[in-house]
């Protein structure tokens, strides 16, 4: 049941939006480097709509999958946490 709900729109789109603003902060940070920037750039305004984005459809999962499978829908909840965290922690890290 845990790689049923994975395969649910609802499930792997908060992880993809997640690995996405990874990779959208891999990227600044191999063209420009950490040093803060004067200004915001697209960069930052694409990382904070996806992870800003996710929000909805985490809440949708959650309000659709909690009360059919309990525990299943904690473990990707879990993976969807973990996704989110490891892409705010390098905007955490650098103090941006």
């Amino acid at each position: 049941m845990k790689s049923v709900l994975l395969k649910q729109p609802s499930g792997f789109i908060p992880i993809t939006m997640s690995l996405a603003a990874l990779s959208v902060i891999a990227v600044h940070v191999s063209m420009l480097g950490v040093a803060p920037q004067a200004d915001e750039g697209a960069a930052a305004h694409l990382w904070q709509i996806l992870m800003a984005g996710q929000l909805p459809v985490v809440a949708f999962f959650a309000i659709n999958w909690l009360p059919k499978a309990p525990k299943e829908c904690l473990f990707v909840l879990a993976i969807q946490l973990a996704a989110a965290v490891s892409a705010m922690f390098p905007v955490w890290w650098n103090h941006w």
